[in-house]
């Protein structure tokens, strides 16, 4: 089941709703289409509304707007530490990214002018169902809601020079997330799915999940051992390598194999930007 939260002028004066994507692949009765639920599958039960929209009617916004946080994951891809000049860690390198840091599909990324290296970093991102602390590594299934794609956004001339991440991880529009969730992959699935970054149509990024580190389940539980967990939050699970930077006017397309493609457009912070009222992190998240 793919779970989009989407805004559409002409059925709702463009409040955020979720509905059931259905895509022409599927083979249903109503292809390329969403099916509108009432309330937030995050929050508690909802149902169908009967109401069927057309994709391309819709504006899909980030999936998910996390309650409280997205937990990046470092260096959990041997090959992008290495060409980083990196050690592996032993264990879980993370980090924190603010939620306003968060837009959807199609939002831009804005290129601010603090630094000279904004790179891109495609990777796979668990979306948290129930609140939870301490999390076994054998019920981390029980806590997992769905799948998105993420985009770790990164400054990375700032990474080393402000040695906390703050900034170089967590500016505005630095989390795309998108374009919906998906429900149905189970653990073994998710640890082992293609992962392809392209800039402008040129592919950056070529990776899979199964060359993680450390697998999806040991690190909620690590993540859960120190935080608690809430409904909503994100783990960003590591990049493979091929990172690099991106301009003002370039595209970038994180796909990931069953669940969809994550495109953004690059614009610098000038006069002449998009207004920030435009994205996600500026319209009520």
């Amino acid at each position: 089941m793919r779970i989009a939260r989407f805004s559409s002028s002409r059925t709702s004066g463009g409040e955020p709703r979720f509905g059931l994507v259905e895509l022409a692949a599927d083979g249903g009765e109503h292809p390329d289409s969403i099916a509108v639920i009432n309330g937030d599958p995050l929050a508690g039960p909802v149902n169908l509304t009967g109401e069927i929209i057309a994709l391309s009617d819709a504006r899909l916004l980030s999936p998910v707007i996390p309650r409280s946080k997205v937990v990046g994951v470092g260096r959990n891809f041997a090959a992008h530490a290495a060409e980083l000049g990196n050690e592996v860690p032993t264990t879980p390198m993370t980090f924190f990214k603010p939620n306003t840091s968060v837009i959807g599909p199609q939002d831009a990324i804005v290129h601010p002018s603090y630094s000279q290296q904004v790179s891109f970093e495609g990777e796979l991102a668990v979306v948290i169902g129930r609140i939870c602390k301490e999390v076994p590594v054998e019920r981390v299934p029980e806590v997992i809601f769905g799948y998105t794609i993420g985009n770790d956004v990164t400054a990375r001339d700032l990474q080393g020079p402000d040695k906390q991440w703050s900034r170089a991880k967590g500016s505005d529009t630095f989390c795309p997330l998108g374009p919906w969730i998906v429900t149905h992959l189970d653990l073994a699935e998710a640890g082992n799915l293609g992962i392809t970054t392209t800039l402008d149509d040129e592919v950056k990024q070529s990776g899979n999940t199964d060359q993680m580190v450390h697998d999806i389940a040991s690190l909620v539980a690590y993540i859960s051992s120190f935080t608690t967990l809430l409904p909503g939050d994100v783990i960003l699970t590591g990049t493979p390598e091929g990172v690099g930077p991106m301009s003002p006017g370039q595209t970038v397309s994180v796909e990931i194999e069953g669940i969809g493609t994550l495109t953004n457009p690059v614009i610098g912070d000038g006069p002449t930007s998009t207004d920030a009222s435009d994205n996600e992190a500026g319209d009520s998240k």
